[in-house]
C-alpha cells in the first residue's frame, strides 16, 4: 500500500507565495504543490520554473497550475494573496484592502469542499486569520496565522549574534500582534538552560539597554527591509515551510503562531501570536507563559488594538452562508 500523498495549495504567487513554493520544493515537504493565482500567466511561469528544478530536488513533487477546485483534496491551503505592505504603510493599514480579497478567496476554497487546515500569511495576519475563521466557519484549531513565528526567529537570531551563541539555543519569544504592538517576553527568556537575567549578571559587557535595542530592530525589521528592497519574503517563506512541515509530519512542535484565544491569557474572540503546540490536526494546545505585570499590560494593549481593528469590519456580512 502506497504512502498517502500530501497536497498543499498556495493561493497567491507573489513574492511570498513563490518563495514559499521554491523552499517547499527544495526541502521536499509535500507530494503535491498546487499554485493558484488570479494572474495565471505569472503562476504558470512559476510552475514551469519550479518543475525544471525537480532534477535537483531531494524528492519528487507534482507541481501544477490549479484552481480552487483543487483545494478539495488539499491537506493545507496557504494564503499569501493580497496587497503588499508599502513604504510608510503599517500592517494594519492593509486591512480593508485584504479583507475584501480574502472574503472572495475563502468562499471559493470552501465551496470546493476543503476540509483541511488554513495557513494565513498575508498581513495584517492576526486580523485576517480572524476573517478566514469567520468566513470559512472552520473549527478554530484549523485556522493558523503565521503570527510572530518570524518575529521570534529574528529575535533569536539577533540575541544569538549578541551573545555569540547558536540561535537554536536561544529560547525566547515575541508574542502579541505581528506588528507594532508585539512584545518580547524577557521574563521567560533563556540562553541554553540559564535564565537570560542570570546570564546578564554572569557575563561582563552585556546590558539590558542593548537588549531593548535588539527588540526595536526586531519590531521594525520589516520596515527596514521594505525600505531597502520593497518587500520581505525569504524569511517568512522559510517560516511557512517550517509550519507546513510541523503540520504534515504531526510534530507537535511549539511555534508562536496566530491562533484564536478562548479564555487563554484572560482574553477571547481574538487571533494573536502566542506559543502553541501544532500538530496534524492544527492547534493542539495554547501554552500560557507566565507574564510579569509589564508584559501583561503590553499584551493586553496588543489584544485591544487587534480587537478594535476587527470591530471595524462588518463581521455578519463576512460569515459564509450555508
Amino acid at each position: 500500500m502506497g504512502e498517502k500523498l500530501s497536497r498543499v495549495a498556495i493561493v497567491g504567487t507573489g513574492y511570498v507565495g513563490a518563495s514559499y513554493a521554491f523552499a517547499m520544493v527544495n526541502q521536499g515537504i509535500a507530494s503535491e504543490l498546487c499554485l493558484i493565482d488570479i494572474n495565471r500567466e505569472k503562476a504558470m511561469g512559476d510552475v514551469m520554473d519550479l518543475n525544471h528544478g525537480l532534477p535537483f530536488a531531494p524528492s519528487r513533487t507534482k507541481i501544477w497550475l490549479g484552481d480552487y477546485s483543487d483545494c478539495k483534496e488539499a491537506d493545507i491551503v496557504v494564503l499569501t494573496a493580497g496587497a503588499n505592505q508599502k513604504r510608510g504603510e503599517t500592517r494594519l493599514d492593509l486591512l480593508n484592502k485584504n479583507t475584501k480579497i480574502f472574503q472572495s478567496i475563502v468562499n471559493q476554497v470552501m465551496e470546493a469542499g476543503f476540509d483541511g487546515i488554513f495557513i494565513v500569511a498575508t498581513n495584517p495576519v492576526d486580523v485576517l486569520s480572524y476573517v478566514v475563521w469567520k468566513v470559512s466557519r472552520m473549527p478554530k484549531e484549523k485556522v493558523i496565522g503565521s503570527g510572530t513565528i518570524l518575529d521570534t526567529a529574528r529575535f533569536r537570531f539577533l540575541l544569538g549574534e549578541y551573545f555569540q551563541v547558536d540561535p537554536k539555543n536561544i529560547h525566547a519569544y515575541i508574542i502579541g500582534e505581528h506588528g507594532d504592538s508585539e512584545l518580547p517576553v524577557w521574563s521567560s527568556a533563556d540562553v541554553g538552560v540559564i535564565p537570560l537575567c542570570d546570564y546578564l549578571k554572569k557575563k561582563k559587557g552585556f546590558q539590558q539597554c542593548d537588549l531593548d535595542d535588539i527588540f526595536i530592530h526586531v519590531r521594525d525589521a520589516a520596515y527596514e527591509i521594505i525600505e531597502k528592497k520593497e518587500a520581505t519574503y525569504y524569511a517568512i517563506a522559510m517560516a511557512l515551510v517550517r509550519l507546513t512541515k510541523v503540520i504534515l509530519n504531526d510534530e507537535h512542535s511549539i511555534l508562536t503562531v496566530s491562533t484564536y484565544l478562548d479564555g487563554e491569557y484572560g482574553h477571547e474572540d481574538v487571533f494573536i501570536g502566542v506559543p502553541s503546540i501544532v500538530s496534524r490536526q492544527g492547534i493542539k494546545q495554547i501554552l500560557e507563559i507566565e507574564l510579569n505585570d509589564g508584559e501583561k499590560s503590553m499584551f493586553n494593549r496588543s489584544v485591544q488594538i487587534l480587537k478594535e481593528m476587527a470591530e471595524t469590519l462588518d463581521l455578519k456580512n463576512l460569515e459564509r452562508k450555508n
